[in-house]
């Protein structure tokens, strides 16, 4: 049998070792051919019978990270649909009917159909590395899990726990793989095989649900679908997303199986696969996988990391540094202010590292609080996150230069500013980029890279590939007032803000644009963001003399500054917005709104402010959280154009 993605091993104990490499790729993928390949090992497998299977990845990126996208992207009909769920439902269904006991060994990521294929096999072993991750992430491509997922995974971990995987599309590392019971052992990297052939070799019986697990995959099922209908409608619309409500159904009322569900219904695999939100999602992953690929190649490993401003901004991203394994200096006037950054910093910790004390303590170990800039001269990147004034950054930044490595990366992260006034104390002005993070910094995916007439490409690609040491999405931008980002929210939210000058309640505007999809209406933005914030971006978006809106200017005026003052255009109480009932909202009323940001987004293009229209897509859906099923405003804009809306 001549395989070439596949090996096949058999050892002195009798059990037979399968090993995933897919040719010609970094990342192991499920497509036609490797399942092919598969269905033939099985063959070779059926004529002479091992005492056990082990399954595992040959790749050193993971296990397998699903299916193939690009022959998902391709498939162009209902029919096309139906026979690639065929293919991987009845493929896994022949795997977990196998006579022997078969074990998926999992090292690294494991997502969608790679983890329908482990779930497929008799035992799992999650190997206890920071990249082994196991999650079902299809509900975020507008899709489901079709190739028994949603048949298996809530008969191994219970239906709540299921569910919550499945419709979120999050995902769980080794050691709560193990807790759950999605892994039946968490082991270290040293005794992975062993414990595969021991676990093979038990002969023990498969882990059982609790009887109440059973009854709730069982005859109080509708009990826990209706449950979960109702949490869901409180996050997402059907219209919008309908995959979520799809895997309840075929949960519920399908035994899981995709290929059950007639055609005509809402959850089928046509209704789902020919959906605009499923194309569109798919065009986000792609969107995504375009930022991932800036500084991909670069030769930039950086271990030291000076932020010189402990704020809210600085400190957090001095945080997110130390969390990534880099050695931070936090650097203010005074110990007494790095304090509170510091604090947060161990919350953010104790709660990425939930469990682990250790690493609590070697996060925060790596997180120095230095009032005399010291670790300045030891840095391999040098980031300013001052207060918002010209004059400070320069002299700062001049300071910086004259102290820092010459071959170390200085770096603003000034939101309003632009980089090419500040680059001017600079004797070497190519030495200086922009990277602009966003608020809050750990929950925020994007960061704009920012580029001047004299920025050094060098620069500008170390500076992407420190952001993507950060697992953030760098989007390249050309300095101008804004970058892409806040040039296209100022207009956005400043029209929300005259809609409230006319009179319209600001329950009625949020109302509407969390009804279009975004995850939070614009006035509640505007009172997270801080009233004060707004005034500051807009006079530098549209100059000193810009003229705000009323109901803006009266709220700064009476120190009602949002949520952290607690009073803005809502009333705050523990950190949410206490919003009056919403009244009718007007027709049109989230077209308005949308109009001035769809047309900043054309305007940034049109600039060369990004690239091109998708980058502005992906900017605006990353950075703002604009709804990813429209595709991105711009995408949007053309479906609605081309659609006569």
């Amino acid at each position: 049998m001549a395989l070439r993605h596949w090996k096949l091993e058999r050892d002195a104990d009798g059990l037979a070792w399968a090993t995933l490499d897919v040719a010609d790729a970094s990342t192991n993928t499920l497509g036609a051919a490797v399942m092919l390949e598969l269905a033939s090992l099985l063959d070779e497998l059926d004529r002479q019978p091992p005492k056990g299977l082990v399954i595992r990845s040959g790749k050193a990126a993971g296990f397998i990270a699903g299916a193939d996208i690009d022959e998902f992207s391709r498939i162009d009909s209902p029919a096309a649909a139906r026979a690639l769920v065929e293919r991987g439902w009845n493929l896994f269904n022949r795997l977990a009917a196998l006579p022997y006991p078969t074990l998926a060994l999992v090292r690294g990521h494991c997502l969608g159909g790679g983890l329908e294929l482990a779930l497929a096999c008799r035992y799992r072993i999650a190997v206890d590395e920071p990249a082994t991750r196991m999650a079902l992430p299809e509900v975020m491509l507008g899709i489901y899990p079709a190739w028994g997922g949603m048949l298996r995974l809530p008969r191994l971990v219970g239906p709540a726990a299921a569910l919550d995987l499945m419709l979120t599309g999050k995902g769980v590392d080794a050691r709560k793989a193990k807790r759950l019971g999605l892994a039946d052992d968490c082991v270290p990297p040293r005794v992975m095989d062993s414990a595969a052939r021991l676990t093979l070799l038990s002969g023990r019986a498969p882990r059982e649900l609790p009887l109440m697990q059973r009854l709730l995959n069982g005859p109080l099922k509708a009990v826990v679908a209706r449950q979960a209908r109702r949490q869901t409608a409180a996050k997402v619309r059907p219209g919008h997303y309908p995959a979520p409500f799809a895997i309840i159904d075929i949960w519920a009322r399908h035994g899981g199986n995709a290929l059950a569900v007639p055609a005509d219904a809402p959850a089928s695999l046509e209704a789902i696969f020919r959906s605009p939100t499923a194309k569109n999602l798919v065009r986000v992953f792609h969107l995504q996988e375009r930022l991932k690929a800036f500084g991909k190649d670069a030769d930039f490993a950086p271990r030291r990391v000076h932020v010189v401003g402990a704020g809210v901004m600085g400190g957090d991203i001095a945080a997110e540094c130390a969390l990534r394994g880099m050695i931070v200096t936090l650097q203010d006037q005074t110990t007494e202010r790095i304090a509170p950054a510091i604090a947060r910093a161990a919350k953010r910790f104790e709660r990425k590292f939930r469990g682990q004390p250790r690493e609590v303590r070697f996060a925060l170990d790596r997180l120095i609080p230095d009032p005399d800039g010291h670790g300045v001269a030891r840095a391999d990147v040098v980031i300013e996150a001052i207060f918002e004034s010209l004059e400070a950054k320069r002299a700062l930044l001049a300071s910086v230069e004259a102290r820092a490595r010459p071959d170390a990366l200085i770096a603003s992260n000034t939101s309003s500013l632009r980089i090419t006034d500040i680059a001017t104390a600079l004797a070497d002005p190519s030495r200086l980029v922009g990277v602009h993070f966003f608020n809050p910094v750990a929950m925020m995916p994007l960061v704009e890279v920012v580029r001047t007439a004299a920025s050094g490409e060098e620069a500008l690609v170390r500076a992407a590939a420190f952001v993507r040491k950060l697992d953030k999405l760098p989007l390249p931008v050309r300095d101008a007032p804004g970058f892409l980002v806040n040039a296209v929210l100022g207009p956005y939210m400043y029209e929300a803000l005259r809609c409230v000058d006319e009179g319209i309640a600001p329950e009625a505007i949020d109302a509407a644009l969390t009804a279009f999809g975004m995850p939070m209406g614009p006035i509640e933005l505007i009172d997270t963001v801080g009233l004060d914030i707004a005034v500051a971006a807009g006079k530098a978006l549209a100059g000193a003399e810009a003229v705000l809106p009323r109901a803006l200017a009266d709220k700064v005026a009476a120190g009602q500054l949002g949520k952290k003052s607690g009073q803005g255009f809502y009333r705050w109480e523990a950190g949410k917005a206490r919003k009056a009932v919403a009244p009718a909202v007007p027709e049109g009323l989230a077209r308005r709104i949308l109009a001035p940001l769809l047309a900043a987004a054309d305007d940034c293009v049109a600039r060369g402010v990004v690239a091109d229209a998708d980058l502005a897509d992906a900017g605006v859906i990353f950075g703002t959280g604009f709804a990813p099923f429209t595709g991105g405003p711009l995408h949007h804009s053309r479906a609605a154009g081309a659609a006569g809306r």
